[in-house]
């Protein structure tokens, strides 16, 4: 095969069909019995058939018998595990509604039983709830604060605070020798809570020291204190 390859590729070299370069290559691989892919082959009979006159070959293909297939082992058939399984229907047991009425008449007895058996035991089962005295408890009726806790000269004094009551309140600043400075009647607002606004300077502001700011409802006073530097 390749001597026939080898006439092919130096007939074309001579007479200068085809690449050179491509031609020498196989040329020197048929020479040297290198291996020749089927690329380099189709390239010289392609061009053998088409400048030499040479015939495509014509590969004949032996048929080959197809050998019978050997059966492979037959494995019997068993009946599948859910085939030959047999589910029964579970029993649902009834109760009868005569049962059920005992059972629940049989209940309540012994429930008033136990009841009654406790009551004779303890004695009569108070159970009304306790109710707290009121008088141990201290709800908070009054309050006052004020925004800061000391102030100069011709400050705002903010003052604030809560009463239950209704109507107005009596505030009032003293001076450390209690005189009175300051007083004012506010009224009260819908939610129990008032607010005023003071300025600290005036005729008995002279001095520096503690300043006490008090409240009065008519039914209780209370006061908070703050310093003022004159």
């Amino acid at each position: 095969m390749n001597n026939s390859l080898l006439d092919d590729v130096k007939a074309l070299l001579d007479k200068d069909f085809g690449d050179d370069r491509i031609l020498k290559q196989i040329c020197r691989a048929c020479e040297n019995n290198e291996v020749i892919s089927n690329y380099e082959r189709n390239y010289v009979q392609k061009l053998a058939e088409k400048h030499l006159g040479k015939r495509p070959e014509v590969i004949q293909t032996q048929s080959i018998e197809k050998k019978p297939k050997i059966p492979d082992v037959v494995i019997p058939n068993t009946p599948s595990i859910q085939k030959m399984q047999t589910f029964q229907p579970r029993t649902i047991r009834t109760f009868n509604s005569k049962n059920s009425k005992t059972i629940l008449g049989i209940a309540a007895v012994a429930l008033i039983i136990i009841i009654a058996s406790a009551v004779s035991f303890s004695g009569v089962l108070d159970v009304t709830p306790k109710v707290e005295n009121p008088k141990n408890s201290i709800p908070v009726t009054l309050s006052i604060q004020s925004d800061l806790s000391s102030y100069n000269k011709k400050d705002l004094i903010s003052i604030s605070g809560t009463s239950n009551t209704s109507g107005t309140v009596n505030l009032s600043i003293e001076n450390p020798k209690n005189e009175l400075v300051w007083a004012e009647q506010v009224s009260l607002k819908s939610n129990g809570k008032y607010s005023t606004l003071a300025i600290a300077g005036g005729q008995g502001w002279e001095s520096s020291g503690t300043y006490t700011i008090k409240v009065d409802n008519g039914k209780e006073t209370k006061s908070i204190p703050f310093s003022f530097k004159g």
